[in-house]
């Protein structure tokens, strides 16, 4: 069993539900954002996502861009996060990792090689934004070689005929995403989320976490009740890019102010009781 098939039934046997937080691998620097990394699960991560810096990056908002660019001018690769997650994996065995970015720096790594090389850092899964199933030949294979799930996006836009296909291709658990358009712009309504979500779960038995616009506790907590778990993402790295300096690098409170926000978030996630 993958860590994160180990985690999602672990949180379903305790009755509860997962919270994800995001990190941009390298944002402002390497050393700020392996400290995030080390402290998400002492802040109550359930399971972490990573992004891979990349310079054209189409799903994403503003945020998660000036991200991005901030960590390729501090020498973002993807060599670099795959050392990152080699780093954590030396203090903590259990915390499942996803890398999400995009297909061009992999296909410049090297697909085997980088499914090698990634399971061997200790990733779990996969997020490629822009390689959807029916192009993911060249994917799918390596990862399933070296016990990577691939995680798929599924939105409010995809169709019945298109969803069975989508799931069909995804392992670990669906990411669904709850807005149409790019991360950390707006957020989903209640009442559209609670008509989606069952409408997904017709189709596959694998978990479902809601990510693109949760931003708040409250909004956390009402998308955990909804579906298995929240990813948040433009709301943590937005309060970072608040403490940094002038120079762009991040004041001596700014990794504690984001585990703060973690920690609140978890508590709202860990809150909402699964039923029985």
């Amino acid at each position: 069993m993958s860590r994160i098939a180990a985690r999602f039934a672990a949180l379903k046997q305790e009755g509860r539900k997962a919270f994800i937080p995001f990190l941009e691998a390298y944002d402002p620097d390497p050393a700020t954002s392996m400290a995030l990394l080390r402290g998400f699960p002492r802040a109550g991560a359930d399971l972490i996502e990573i992004g891979v810096p990349f310079t054209d990056p189409m799903a994403d908002g503003p945020t998660v861009q000036r991200a991005g660019q901030r960590a390729l001018k501090a020498g973002a690769t993807l060599a670099g996060t795959l050392a990152m997650v080699r780093d954590f994996r030396r203090e903590d065995d259990a915390t499942p990792i996803i890398l999400m970015g995009y297909y061009n720096p992999i296909l410049s790594y090297g697909v085997e090689r980088f499914c090698t090389d990634a399971a061997a850092s200790g990733v779990d899964g996969l997020i490629i934004v822009d390689v959807p199933p029916e192009e993911a030949d060249e994917v799918e294979p390596a990862a399933r070689a070296n016990g990577l799930d691939l995680i798929r996006l599924v939105a409010p836009t995809t169709d019945e005929e298109r969803l069975p296909r989508v799931l069909a291709a995804t392992t670990g658990f669906v990411y669904y995403v709850a807005i149409t358009g790019i991360t950390g712009t707006r957020s989903a309504t209640t009442e559209a989320l609670a008509a989606a979500i069952p409408r997904v779960r017709r189709h596959t038995a694998l978990p479902i976490a809601i990510g693109f616009g949760v931003r708040t506790p409250e909004q956390a907590a009402e998308a955990a009740r909804i579906a298995d778990g929240a990813v948040v993402a433009s709301a943590l790295i937005d309060t970072l890019a608040a403490n940094l300096d002038e120079q762009g690098r991040a004041k001596p409170d700014a990794v504690r102010k984001v585990l703060d926000q973690v920690r609140e978030l978890a508590e709202a996630v860990h809150a909402v009781t699964a039923p029985a």
